[in-house]
C-alpha cells in the first residue's frame, strides 16, 4: 500500500527549508517585531553572560527553528486532540512563566531561581511531549538546548540581580513579555 501524501511531503519540505534558512531576515515573516526584539535581547544577554558569541547565536537560532516548526505543525493541523490538550497546558505554563518573570522583575528581591528554573523545565518537558512524534531527535535536542540554557539557575541569578549589569536586558525582555501577555500571544 502506497502512503504518499502531497500534504505530508509539503510539510516535510517546509520544515527542511526552514532548517536551512532560519536566520533573522527569513524568519521575520514568521515572528513579529516584538518577539524579534525579545530574541535579540536574549541573544545579547546570552552572549555577554557566556562570553561566547557562537553559542548565543546557536541558542537563539534553535529557539527560532523550534518556534517556526511548531507554528507550521499547528497551521497544518498536525496535532491530535490529546496533543492539542498538551499544547494548551504548555501555553498555560508559558503564560505562568512570563507572568512570574515579569513579577520577579517588577518587585525587587522576590526573585527565586528555583521557581523560575522549574517553570522553564516544566515548559521544556511539556513541549517535548507535544512534539514527540512530529519532530526529529535533532529538534528534540534543540528544545533541550534552549530550555536547559535559559533554565540555568546561575544564568537566571545574574539576569535578575537588582542592580546588576544585565538589568537593562531584563527590562527590555520583560517589557516585550508584557506586550505578548497583553496581546494574548502567551
Amino acid at each position: 500500500m502506497d502512503h504518499f501524501s502531497s500534504k505530508d511531503m509539503a510539510l516535510k519540505v517546509q520544515k527542511k527549508i526552514l532548517s536551512s534558512v532560519a536566520n533573522k531576515t527569513s524568519v521575520q515573516m514568521f515572528i513579529d517585531d516584538n518577539t524579534s526584539e525579545i530574541l535579540d535581547e536574549l541573544y545579547r544577554f546570552s552572549k555577554e553572560y557566556s562570553g561566547n558569541k557562537s553559542e548565543a547565536q546557536k541558542v537563539v537560532k534553535d529557539l527560532i527553528k523550534i518556534s517556526v516548526k511548531i507554528g507550521l505543525l499547528f497551521r497544518n493541523n498536525r496535532f491530535s486532540t490529546e496533543e492539542l490538550s498538551l499544547a494548551q497546558d504548555f501555553k498555560k505554563k508559558l503564560h505562568q512563566g512570563a507572568m512570574t518573570a515579569i513579577s520577579f522583575y517588577e518587585v525587587d528581591f522576590t526573585f527565586d531561581k528555583t521557581v523560575m528554573s522549574d517553570l522553564l523545565t516544566s515548559c521544556r518537558d511539556l513541549l517535548l511531549k507535544l512534539v514527540n512524534s512530529h519532530l526529529t531527535p535533532k529538534s528534540h535536542g534543540r528544545i533541550n538546548h534552549v530550555f536547559n540554557h535559559y533554565a540555568d539557575p546561575e544564568l537566571l541569578t545574574k539576569l535578575y540581580e537588582p542592580a546588576g549589569h544585565f538589568r537593562p536586558n531584563l527590562t527590555r525582555i520583560c517589557k516585550g513579555l508584557n506586550k505578548l501577555v497583553e496581546e494574548g500571544t502567551i
